[in-house]
């Protein structure tokens, strides 16, 4: 039995992980949608604040998914 409990909070946990990526990619576009600009283009050009918000986007997914592993995997 906690064999079961132990596959189905890692089950979670995965689940958690994929649907916390696919939010963060779909906020990524929609802020790049939002915006008058492109990100991709203004990193090219070296834009440290579009780098701060990109980066921070990326730290949002990095706390999101060790929040969901922490919590599925209790």
């Amino acid at each position: 039995m906690p064999v079961k409990i132990a596959l189905l909070n890692f089950l979670y946990a995965v689940v958690g992980v994929l649907i916390g990526i696919l939010f963060a990619i779909a906020s990524y576009k929609l802020f790049d949608r939002v915006t008058h600009f492109s990100f991709a283009k203004e990193l090219e050009k070296g834009n440290l604040a579009v780098g701060v918000v990109v980066g921070g986007l990326f730290i949002m997914i990095g706390i999101m998914i060790g929040l969901i592993i922490g919590l599925g995997l209790n």
